[in-house]
């Protein structure tokens, strides 16, 4: 059994007077950092949360999500991290499906959930007490589950995803060993803390002793501030923040040295800019399974290898498989990967975890071919996952939101396009009779989060189906099947 010194208190001990965290004009050494989270670890203690428990964090990125998260892993609890855009109804599901005991939030949220769940506040947590501090555990046994986060199936069921401490480890490691590291960097958060490129961050933190500079969202001209400010040397980013620094900045801020960019391949025209101005991307592949990137892409081959993922990281393994054969370079098959960091399995789902891994291989349910010199190409991410600013969108999720109405018959959704978001979700329906738009709106609106809303609607007669009567939603984005539906 492998175990660890717990991070933030090992980091603490190792460089206290380091800044661990900056947010706004607010500043923590890793030493005042575990100080406050050993007190919330206490107060946390005070309610009764024991070892074990499985406990749903539901917060906007701010410095108390950030002593959260560590104060839940130093009293032995597994966090699930509820993405705060979600509604209501879905937050619930994913509560629920987790098990979990008891919602950690901040008031704006707390109000939604008063009266069906057990829910806390930094402010309604008890005061500290001398009987908390003998349930801190000082070490991470790294084969345990640290970390719960929901992704969709392609059946619409989100399921859980278990992160141990071990995939995290490995994952900072992993990413180290391809990045680089130095004692001067300053990792820029603005992505969600609740999504894996956020929250890797955050244990890199700890893991490599740098620090952080949160923000609670991407806002270009306070970015660009906080970077020169802070003298940031590595952001993560998706297509559309790229894009929206490219357009306010004529050159690369000097300090930059990695701009780590996820949720999907990017158009040559902004890679090209992205060279010409001095903005060191890294393109990578990866998802919340295997605990952030897992292939990755170096700045000089982003234009000799444009639209590649990269290679794997070092200690990760990858291959294409057609069926039981491996393929060979440029045949296309499922994007296989292994790795340290891929994840123990689905939680309470043991059919779908035998399914999804096989000796350690996680069948991504990606499409991709490998070149003669091992860069990956990915041609399908997840068959019909739409990736709409840098969020995963399951077209069967809405599309069973959508059969709820009852003079739908059929529904089929797919991505479009889209100039700010890259992609967008739309809407295909077959129904028996004139509907108006301001009604499906209204059910979404009730199911799901906005940016999982169809763009558009289009009635049609009949949607595109193989020989097995099954829904093609590639055959949806065809000029023809869209000029038809007019």
């Amino acid at each position: 059994m492998m175990k660890q010194p717990n991070w933030l208190l090992h980091r603490a001990y190792l460089t206290p007077d380091r800044v661990a965290l900056i947010y706004q004009d607010e500043k923590w050494t890793f030493r005042e950092l575990a100080l406050e989270v050993e007190n919330i670890s206490n107060r946390l203690s005070r309610a009764s949360f024991k070892k074990g428990e499985t406990i749903a964090l539901l917060m906007n990125n701010q410095p108390q999500m950030v002593m959260l998260v560590h104060a839940c892993l130093l009293l032995g609890l597994k966090i699930v991290l509820l993405n705060n855009k979600l509604t209501k109804a879905e937050r619930l599901y994913q509560f629920e499906d987790a098990k979990a005991t008891a919602l950690l939030t901040e008031p704006v949220f707390a109000n939604d959930h008063d009266g069906d769940l057990s829910v806390y506040t930094i402010e309604t947590l008890p005061k500290a007490g001398q009987d908390g501090e003998k349930n801190i555990q000082n070490v991470f046994d790294l084969n345990e589950t640290a970390t719960i986060m929901y992704t969709s199936g392609t059946t619409g069921r989100p399921k859980g995803v278990e992160q141990t401490f071990g995939n995290h480890f490995h994952s900072a490691v992993s990413s180290a060993l391809n990045l680089g590291l130095r004692e001067d960097d300053r990792w820029l958060i603005a992505l969600p803390l609740f999504h894996i490129s956020g929250l890797s961050a955050l244990f890199k933190s700890v893991i490599y002793g740098m620090t952080v500079v949160l923000h609670q969202k991407f806002d270009v001209d306070e970015v660009k501030d906080s970077i020169e400010q802070h003298r940031v040397t590595m952001i993560s980013v998706v297509q559309t923040m790229l894009s929206r620094l490219l357009r306010t900045l004529e050159e690369c801020p000097s300090s930059l040295r990695c701009l780590l960019l996820g949720g999907g391949p990017s158009p040559y025209a902004m890679l090209q800019e992205s060279k010409e101005k001095g903005f060191p991307v890294f393109q990578s592949y990866g998802m919340t399974e295997t605990c952030s990137q897992i292939v990755t892409l170096a700045p000089e081959f982003s234009v000799e290898k444009l639209g590649s993922a990269g290679k794997p990281l070092f200690g990760c393994e990858l291959k294409i498989q057609d069926g039981e054969r491996t393929c060979r370079p440029f045949e296309h098959g499922e994007i296989m990967v292994k790795g340290a960091n891929v994840m123990k399995g689905y939680l309470h789902r043991e059919k779908e975890t035998a399914s999804a891994l096989d000796q350690g291989w996680l069948k991504t349910g990606d499409i991709g071919y490998v070149d003669e010199e091992g860069f990956l190409f990915v041609i399908d991410r997840r068959s019909d996952l739409i990736i709409s600013g840098g969020e995963n969108i399951y077209p069967a999720e809405i599309e069973a939101v959508l059969l709820t109405h009852p003079h739908v018959k059929e529904a089929g959704v797919t991505g479009m396009y889209d100039e700010r978001w890259g992609e967008v979700p739309v809407a295909f329906l077959v129904s028996d009779q004139e509907m108006l738009e301001h009604e499906l709106y209204a059910l979404c609106q009730s199911h799901l989060a906005k940016y999982k809303w169809p763009a558009a609607f289009h009635f049609v007669d009949e949607l595109p189906k193989n020989a097995s009567n099954k829904l093609q939603r590639h055959r949806l984005k065809s000029k023809g099947f869209l000029d038809d539906s007019n």
